[in-house]
């Protein structure tokens, strides 16, 4: 009988030199200095060095995010850079990165954010020197204008006794942060971490989280910019939505589309509709939804303390196995979903294009699950103060991904998830070696994506650089 499948016989020993791990991880680095983030998070922790010796906090910091984004679970994670000192330079300890966590106060906080907001300002110019700037988001086969804004909150569990950690409303416990992603690109521009009882619909959080994203707008994209809002039900609360509104006021123009309760006047309104008003809904590629029907409530349910202008707008559908069902949707054999917004009918908000709009709220879901690969699924300390800055610095690493999809990489990988990423270009091994006053960094020739690599870095070094 002829052998199947045998592979050649290999020795092993740990004697090798000239090879590099995660080589892919250097981009992120590079890019990290290429937008300023590491030049912006030095002198916001600056304070934090005050002799001037030792190890730069901001460097740290900056290798904090790449670790996260290169996949790295834990602080002692670092060592994947630490120990390949040749190809990412000098990198802090493990206590000296507890340290650095540790020292950061809520006005170094601050800072970080401020850092991560300049930096970003960069990234997108750079975007839109190089290409086509920052993607439009899109739905029912139609470019959405300005930027759209994805608000949710998630749950995550903690095996062990950490500070505000607090039973959750589905019986585990742990956190509830509320994040912020932007839709036209992935980035995680805002974040808060919150004790793990919460409320889902807190306004004042909503607020702040909002305010927050702001933030990270560069101004030339803030001002004169359509900002959709989008959120679930959690959104819903009338003084989050009476601030969305009000920052209209200083000249940001935002709407708002949030998810609303099947409350028994909506429920009402919804029997009362003759069938002839039910549309078809559309897909997000601008076909027919098959067995979904949209209609608009407008002037059929008060909606009063809610700001001037705000519709509401509900699509039934049969529903798919497994489907979650009030007994409301029992009854009717259909499932519903409301929500309101204030986007007016001119200008294109006819309800079904509105309804299809909102449904792409749900890619917010896609990004959180990455983002718990990328940092916040797992919190490293009892402290509540060092998570916090955890969190912070996993948005940083989220961010450094999206700005390597959006300035490096093109095709497939250009809207690849960081595991897919993470498994083609960042952990691939390399070898290192001098030659002619330079040091080379050669990829396999047999990697099936030693090109789309090789031609990220290709790039990179053909990045604009900030004058200065």
């Amino acid at each position: 009988m002829q052998a199947v499948g045998l592979r050649p016989k290999v020795h092993v020993s740990a004697d090798g030199s000239g090879v590099v791990g995660h080589a892919g991880a250097r981009l992120l680095a590079d890019l990290a200095d290429a937008t300023g983030l590491t030049a912006a998070y030095s002198a916001a922790l600056r304070p934090l060095r005050p002799r001037g010796t030792g190890h730069d906090p901001g460097r740290g910091a900056t290798d904090l995010a790449v670790m996260l984004a290169d996949g790295g679970e834990a602080i002692a994670d670092l060592a994947v850079l630490r120990d390949q000192g040749e190809m990412f330079g000098p990198v802090a300890s493990t206590p000296t990165a507890w340290r650095l966590l540790a020292d950061t106060d809520e006005a170094a906080l601050a800072s970080l954010r401020a850092a991560r907001a300049s930096a970003r300002e960069i990234a997108w110019m750079q975007a839109a020197e190089t290409g086509e700037g920052i993607p439009a988001a899109r739905a029912g086969r139609r470019e959405l204008p300005g930027l759209v804004l994805d608000l949710d909150a998630t749950l995550v569990t903690c095996h062990s006794e950490k500070e505000q950690a607090a039973p959750t409303y589905k019986g585990g416990f742990g956190f509830h942060p509320l994040l912020c992603f932007l839709a036209n690109t992935g980035e995680a521009v805002s974040g808060r971490l919150r004790p793990g009882n919460s409320g889902a619909n807190t306004a004042a959080d909503h607020v702040a989280v909002l305010d927050q994203a702001r933030a990270q707008i560069p101004d030339a994209h803030r001002h004169g910019t359509d900002i959709l809002v989008r959120a679930d039900s959690a959104g819903s609360a009338k003084a989050f939505l009476a601030h969305v509104r009000d920052v209209r006021k200083r000249g940001i123009r935002t709407f708002f589309s949030v998810g609303y309760a099947v409350t028994e006047p909506v429920r009402r309104a919804i029997r009362s509709v003759p069938d002839r008003l039910w549309h078809p809904a559309l897909d997000q590629d601008g076909t027919l939804r098959d067995g979904a029907e949209v209609t608009e409530l407008t002037g059929m349910v008060d909606l009063d303390g809610h700001p001037p202008g705000t519709r509401i707008i509900v699509r039934r559908e049969r529903p798919h196995p497994g489907a979650q069902l009030s007994l409301f949707d029992q009854d009717e054999g259909l499932r519903h979903q409301v929500f309101l917004t204030d986007t007016p009918h001119s200008g294109g908000g006819s309800a079904q294009f509105l309804e299809v709009r909102h449904r792409g709220h749900a890619t917010v879901e896609d990004h959180i699950r990455c983002g718990k690969t990328t940092g916040f699924g797992r919190f490293p300390s009892r402290g509540f103060g060092v998570n916090a800055v955890w969190l912070e610095l996993s948005l940083a690493a989220i961010d450094l991904l999206a700005w390597t999809r959006v300035l490096l990489l093109d095709g497939e990988l250009a809207t690849a998830e960081p595991k897919k990423l993470r498994y083609r270009l960042l952990h691939v091994a390399a070898r290192l070696t001098r030659g002619g006053r330079r040091l080379r960094l050669r990829i396999s020739a047999t990697w099936p994506w030693r090109n789309e690599l090789a031609a990220a870095f290709h790039r990179f070094a053909a990045l604009p650089r900030p004058a200065g």
